[in-house]
């Protein structure tokens, strides 16, 4: 894979997977993440460019872009990875939560996108790979802010995939389910079902690569029994995700264990998945 890839929130999680998968496969990797301790060790222990960048600020998004093209080339591949998941009830979610959420989750994947457009149009090629979730198509108790969040982020992408369809670039979104990152802290997985692994996503993001498509699920089962669910009246939907637990898995869950990420997101303007 000869491309050059620019992939932000990646100082850890998917973010930092996909780096190793995409750079084990042969591609030029630049790394970003507000963290700029954590992207720099990320970057060394990975030998890659990592630089810092807030995702919600044009100027730092621009800066960034900059400097990986200075470093790396032109990029390829532009990976909208930043993001964070507030969990809990909707009404013990502060007004600044919910613009934070938002604010990193859409406008950064907007704001990337837009920048990513900017310089890729004019050459008529290149690719743009917009990390949403399966929590953008199936809503759960206690993940109503990152619910809508990944759900605009889905409206966005392909609205934006259809409007730049013939000028060469190339636009997706990927759609994790439950992954084994710093996001599920605390919390436990539905009944009968395993979390992905942060691999798992980057392999997908790979793939993705080499064979671009509007939109993939991972894991790719799990997409095959969303199209079915979305079949059946909401009686039976909501009955099925009761016997998962997913009426509780975002209300009844362990804080103390999701006290470090939750201060880490709130004391930043940008964060990693």
């Amino acid at each position: 894979m000869s491309k050059v890839v620019v992939i932000t929130g990646a100082a850890r999680g998917i973010g930092l997977a996909t780096a190793r998968a995409l750079k084990a496969r042969g591609a030029t990797v630049v790394i970003g993440d507000i963290d700029g301790t954590a992207v720099k060790e990320a970057a060394e222990s990975l030998s890659v460019t990592g630089l810092t960048v807030d995702v919600t600020s044009r100027e730092s998004f621009t800066a960034f872009l900059d400097a990986a093209e200075e470093a790396a080339g032109p990029a390829d591949v532009v990976v909208n990875n930043a993001g964070i998941m507030p969990i809990g009830p909707v009404t013990g979610e502060s007004d600044a939560d919910a613009r934070r959420c938002v604010d990193i989750n859409l406008h950064g994947v907007m704001l990337g996108t837009k920048l990513a457009l900017d310089r890729m149009l004019p050459r008529g090629s290149g690719q743009i790979i917009n990390m949403a979730s399966v929590a953008g198509v199936m809503f759960t108790p206690g993940l109503a802010l990152y619910n809508a969040s990944k759900a605009a982020v889905l409206g966005f992408t392909e609205a934006t995939r259809l409007e730049v369809l013939d000028r060469g670039v190339h636009v997706s979104a990927v759609l994790p389910t439950f992954t084994n990152t710093e996001l599920v802290a605390g919390t436990r997985s539905p009944k009968g079902r395993r979390n992905c692994e942060p691999e798992d996503v980057a392999a997908a993001v790979a793939g993705l690569i080499a064979r671009p498509r509007p939109q993939v699920i991972v894991p790719a089962k799990l997409g095959r029994q969303l199209r079915l669910s979305a079949l059946l009246p909401d009686r039976a939907r909501w009955a099925v995700s009761r016997r998962l637990g997913l009426d509780t898995i975002f209300l009844d869950y362990d804080a103390e264990a999701r006290e470090a990420y939750d201060a880490r997101i709130r004391s930043a303007p940008g964060a990693e998945r």
